[in-house]
């Protein structure tokens, strides 16, 4: 009995160790949006300086070690054939700056897939609405661990990090994609909403919901592109839904998580 059970153990250890294998290797990488932004919450970033273009260049380079074969960005589904369409012009001619010009997606995404020579990129990108803006029912409802929660927030030591015109932006994007700063986002975002309900009603789970759905969606686009256990999938979007997709990626059996941090380091060699 106790040599069935053994092999019985060994069996299931090699599934797991061949499931893990056929994962698909994804890099996530969460930015702070550059050019405009639509989000209550922006960083300052002059992309175009010769100081940002240098730290630019050293971020694309460190990236592109990944080789992806399908890059996916923060970009309406809708826009597919424009964002093709884009990046098929970059490809031909990085000088000449193309209608996502000024932004992450041409600045980062499409340079990176010219490094890499990806020849895939999608948008996966889910727009819905959400009002985060509770405080005046916070204060109806006395919601105290909700004010406790914002307290704690804005005290955190990653708010100054996250500032590439004092750290650098290699060093913002690892803080950024750093565990802690991704449970923060979603706490900030999200979770903390929750504190605030009133007695017969979930105005603030509700809100936080609608969060939550719009990134289950985002990762259910993702999840329509066809990849297989060859590929290599860069992510590129805010911060805050890469902290989903990492959540939703980590305990996957499909997917497996690259460190950041490790390509972020130049002295590591891959």
């Amino acid at each position: 009995m106790k040599n069935a059970l053994l092999i019985i153990a060994l069996l299931f250890g090699m599934l797991t160790a061949q499931a893990q294998d056929n994962k698909i290797k994804v890099l996530n990488l969460g930015v702070f949006h550059m050019g405009y932004t639509s989000d209550a919450h922006s960083i300052e970033y002059d992309e175009s300086s010769d100081e940002s273009k240098k730290q630019i260049k050293e971020v694309n380079e460190l990236i592109a070690r990944f080789k992806p074969t399908h890059i996916m960005v923060e970009v309406e589904t809708n826009d597919q054939n424009a964002l093709e369409e884009a990046y098929l012009s970059y490809l031909k001619d990085p000088k000449q700056e193309t209608t996502f010009g000024g932004t992450e997606v041409e600045i980062l995404a499409f340079e990176i897939g010219r490094l890499a020579n990806t020849a895939h990129i999608h948008a996966i990108d889910h727009s819905m609405a959400y009002n985060y803006n509770l405080g005046e029912l916070a204060q109806e409802t006395k919601a105290d661990k909700f004010f406790q929660t914002l307290k704690t927030l804005e005290k955190s030591e990653l708010i100054a990090k996250l500032n590439p015109a004092q750290s650098g932006l290699k060093e913002t994007l690892s803080v950024m994609n750093s565990e802690s700063c991704m449970n923060f986002l979603i706490n900030a975002n999200a979770d903390m909403l929750t504190y605030i309900n009133s007695d017969d009603k979930f105005e603030g789970a509700d809100e936080a919901a609608k969060l939550y759905h719009r990134n289950l969606r985002m990762y259910a686009n993702i999840n329509k592109i066809k990849t297989n256990e060859e590929d290599r999938i860069l992510i590129i979007s805010g911060g805050l839904h890469a902290s989903f997709f990492h959540q939703f990626m980590s305990r996957s059996s499909v997917y497996e998580l690259e460190s950041v941090e490790k390509y972020l380091s130049p002295e590591n060699n891959l």
